[in-house]
């Protein structure tokens, strides 16, 4: 009999934590997300998530011991800004027993209709940097980081034979940047971009550098999404919140953005070096030796991560994608030990982005789904 326990204590909470590492022990293709990160999902207290939001979390033990968890969240600017009344799950993770997974998401049902609402979407978080998505193809591919999820093949039958069905499919495309050239019709809609002279590319010196900007690079990341599937408007906590993680890690010269005669920001590629080999030997645990394995790998790995290419809708009819797109190659170019590149989780709904992704001939390598399911 599978029991499905609140976690409500700092022992339990613990155990929530910890059963991820147990499963995924051995796993080569799965990069452990820090600990302290989940922590503060969990943590009503400190998490931007709160300020707006609610969230509560759940073990399924069997014979005392755990088989699963999962969180279940409500996102209120989500559904005031979609007129929806969702709710979400993330963090789920379960042996292959549909037994568990059921008991699982009973509970975020149960969860979810004492709260009225309608329907349960998930895999998704508590902010824009967490990844979306059950994997469904690309498994033999190492995750990219703590950016997006990995999960084993089984976990997608799990969700389906509960009844979830397909609600938006997210791909992360691999492109090799010393080697890649932009397609004729690309470079000729740089070209056209360049010459109208609306639109210049920026890059950024140092890291105060970007702190300098950073109020615009909130405004713009929070206006270029408007039209995803996933966007809500993010509080200043939570913007600052995802800026300050990420500038923690990203090469502030290969941090491009694009502005317009007004020095205002209307597209920006975000890249991060890919540091999963640090954070598979680390286990989760950020230590002395922890934080250095991280630095050397900023300055070794050879892989690029894309993760947040925005341009602001009325920006994309005017050669803007174009230039964001040479902008992503030269990045990685400037540095040649980038041999490899990732660019993460753009949802099918971004119809532009995806359409540009086609028109540079990258390779489309794994597929996250986010399931959605009505309450009864």
């Amino acid at each position: 009999m599978v029991e499905i326990i609140d976690v409500n204590s700092k022992a339990l909470a613990k155990e929530f934590v910890n059963f991820q590492y147990d499963l995924y022990e051995g796993c080569p293709q799965f990069v452990p997300p820090f600990r302290s990160d989940i922590f503060l999902m969990m943590n009503k207290k400190k998490h931007p998530f709160y300020d707006h939001s609610d969230s509560d979390f759940f073990l399924a033990k069997r014979n005392d011991k755990v088989v699963g968890k999962i969180a279940a969240l409500e996102n209120k600017p989500f559904n005031q800004f979609h007129n929806c009344r969702d709710s979400e799950f993330y963090l789920f993770d379960c042996i292959d027993d549909q037994e568990v997974a059921n008991a699982l998401f009973d509970k975020v049902s149960e969860w979810s209709r004492a709260r009225g609402l309608e329907r349960i979407v998930g895999p998704k978080g508590y902010g824009p940097l967490d990844g979306y998505g059950i994997q469904i193809e690309g498994f033999e591919h190492r995750q990219m980081m703590n950016m997006m999820n990995y999960n084993y093949p089984y976990y997608q039958q799990l969700v389906e034979n509960y009844g979830f069905t397909k609600e938006v499919d997210f791909v992360s495309s691999f492109l090799a940047p010393q080697s890649f050239e932009l397609p004729d019709k690309v470079k000729k809609a740089v070209e056209i971009a360049k010459k109208r002279g609306r639109l210049r590319v920026m890059n950024f010196r140092s890291k105060k550098h970007i702190v300098e900007w950073k109020y615009k690079i909130k405004d713009a990341y929070n206006r270029a999404f408007v039209q995803n599937w996933e966007y809500y408007p993010l509080s200043d906590r939570e913007l600052d919140y995802a800026l300050d993680n990420a500038i923690q890690v990203v090469i502030p010269e290969l941090l491009q953005i694009i502005l317009n005669e007004k020095d205002d920001i209307v597209g920006f590629v975000l890249s991060f070096p890919d540091v999963s080999a640090a954070m598979q030997k680390n286990k989760g645990r950020l230590g002395p030796i922890g934080i250095l394995r991280l630095l050397r790998e900023l300055k070794t790995t050879q892989w690029l991560d894309f993760n947040g290419i925005g341009i602001l809708p009325e920006y994309q009819g005017m050669g803007g994608n174009a230039l964001i797109m040479e902008a992503l190659l030269n990045a990685a170019k400037a540095n040649p030990r980038f041999i490899y590149s990732e660019l993460t989780q753009v949802a099918e709904t971004a119809v532009q982005m995806r359409r540009d992704l086609e028109n540079l001939g990258v390779k489309y390598y794994k597929n996250h789904r986010v399931y959605g399911k009505k309450l009864d």
